[in-house]
């Protein structure tokens, strides 16, 4: 057992997801096949009974995908490993659905899994695991491979016979329900009518939002882009941080005149959006957008973003919001989980954001929920237009820096995470010995320093990657040419590394 986890199911563990290579390329081998997914989801039926304390074949299971293209053989594989439980295909549907299928009464699934790799490429694809408490820990995925790798290999049936359940419409009927009560127009059942908003889904799951959620409220979604799912991703890549889509939602607002646009990945876990002007409203503006919108009902609450986040962020929201900012560490599941802890123990904590676009409501069960982010704003807005007022007020006076860059260091060889703890280790003792170099205090990721000096203002932040052998490099100034003169403060340092590349 030991040596096929180590070999075939360990590789698959990408934190709390589960991630492989489903179609094999010149450089990804095949390595998730429908006979290794239906091995973990008989071991995750095992694990949620253990979980639940029910017999395995009274569990509800709902399983759903996204719009790659060997969603269909995965689902397959899934649907196979969960003979014996009560297993419901959900079809193409968001991630965040997938979640709340979990909480609704019309599903009340004890859990539920998500076909779908989010951004990656298309040869990808994987896992996603939730209960009503939310997404699987990193910990738990390691049990459940663990478990996958001691079972006898199951073969796929040709056919798999699984009830359907119509999880889109009980997604979107929820999501209405919400923006009926938030807006509370005097035409309760079209509180949307009067705004021209757009979607771009990339081509992946959520297309529904545009037709499924906005238009029966009475929204104008013409001009709306890439919301028939294709796999192949044809026209961008899906994802809210990537410039070539950021580029094709602006350009379907000014090219529509639309109020807003908005944009998901493939999944629907992560959204941005764009204001009527081409304003782009991703990574740190939509933070401050977020807060801004939340701060009224919930002031002096804590934001937990992720340890990228700009300076001039952290200023909006204390100094002009009156927040506070808890810049924490990478990764989706380290910031939701951080909000709630801070909820546990007493602090009170709204929304746990990344600069990826996972956003997390401490009102809607801490699950990061893009097309929920997006809701939030467009109710904001439709509230703003009664009084005459537009959302882009909200965080005209957030800051931004004037140039921003991110440099990825590959480590060569083996036993990467010394190798890179220890460069870690070396730059704090080297910035140490520099006047110009303020070491951040607290810092939850990494090396921070800000500089303040006649040459340059701005910061750096040096870290390891979450699961890659790579190093990032984060760099703003408040001045053009400043990334390139603290760059030169480190360069002898980082080209004393020969595995650095």
């Amino acid at each position: 057992m030991s040596e096929r986890f180590e070999s075939v199911f360990k590789p698959l563990q990408n934190g709390s997801d589960v991630r492989g290579s489903a179609i094999a390329t010149d450089k990804e081998p095949l390595n998730l096949t429908p006979e290794i997914a239906a091995a973990i989801a008989a071991a995750f039926a095992a694990w949620l009974g253990k979980r639940t304390g029910k017999a395995v074949k009274d569990l509800r299971i709902g399983v759903g995908h996204d719009s790659r293209l060997t969603a269909e053989a995965i689902e397959m594989g899934v649907l196979t490993g969960l003979e014996g439980t009560k297993a419901f295909d959900c079809e193409l549907v968001s991630t965040p659905a997938m979640f709340i299928s979990t909480v609704l009464p019309v599903s009340a699934f004890d859990g539920a899994i998500m076909i779908t790799a989010s951004h990656l490429p298309f040869n990808r694809n994987g896992l996603k695991f939730f209960t009503k408490d939310g997404g699987l820990e990193k910990a738990d995925i390691t049990e459940i491979l663990k478990a996958a790798a001691a079972l006898p290999e199951i073969e796929i049936p040709e056919m798999v016979e699984a009830d359907t359940f119509d999880l889109k419409t009980a997604y979107s009927d929820h999501m209405m329900d919400i923006i009926k009560r938030e807006v509370d127009a005097p035409d309760y059942e079209h509180p949307l009518t009067g705004l021209h908003i757009v979607v771009d889904a990339g081509n992946g799951a959520a297309g529904f939002f545009a037709d499924r959620i906005l238009a029966p409220l009475g929204a104008d979604t013409s001009g709306s882009v890439f919301l028939d799912p294709d796999g192949s991703f044809p026209n961008h890549i899906p994802n809210p941080e990537n410039e070539a889509a950021m580029a094709a939602i602006r350009k379907a607002v000014l090219d529509s005149g639309a109020d807003l646009g908005v944009i998901f990945d493939c999944d629907g876990d992560r959204g941005a959006a764009v204001f009527a002007d081409g304003t782009e409203v991703n990574r740190n503006a939509l933070i401050a957008l977020m807060a801004a919108i939340l701060s009224d009902k919930h002031p002096g609450s804590t934001v937990v973003t992720d340890s990228v986040t700009s300076d001039e962020l952290g200023i909006f929201l204390t100094e002009k919001l009156g927040m506070k900012h808890l810049r924490f560490k990478r990764g989706y599941k380290n910031v939701i989980n951080k909000g709630i802890e801070l909820n546990a123990s007493g602090e009170d904590c709204q929304l746990a954001i990344e600069t990826s676009g996972h956003g997390a409501l401490k009102e809607n069960y801490f699950s990061d929920d893009g097309a929920y982010l997006c809701v939030k704003i467009i109710c904001k807005m439709a509230a703003l237009k009664k009084e005459g007022r537009r959302v882009e007020e909200l965080i005209a006076d957030l800051g931004s820096p004037a140039e921003s860059r991110e440099f990825r260091y590959h480590i060569a060889g083996d036993d990467f995470g010394a190798y890179g703890h220890q460069v870690l280790d070396d730059f704090r003792a080297f910035a140490e010995k520099d006047p110009r170099f303020h070491i951040v205090s607290p810092n939850y990721e990494g090396i921070r320093i800000a500089f303040d000096d006649e040459e340059v203002k701005g910061w750096l932040l040096l870290r390891m990657s979450l699961h890659d052998p790579v190093i990032p490099l984060n760099v703003e100034s408040e001045k053009e040419g400043g990334v390139d003169i603290i760059m030169g403060r480190i360069r002898d340092f980082i080209s004393g590394y020969d595995r650095l590349s």
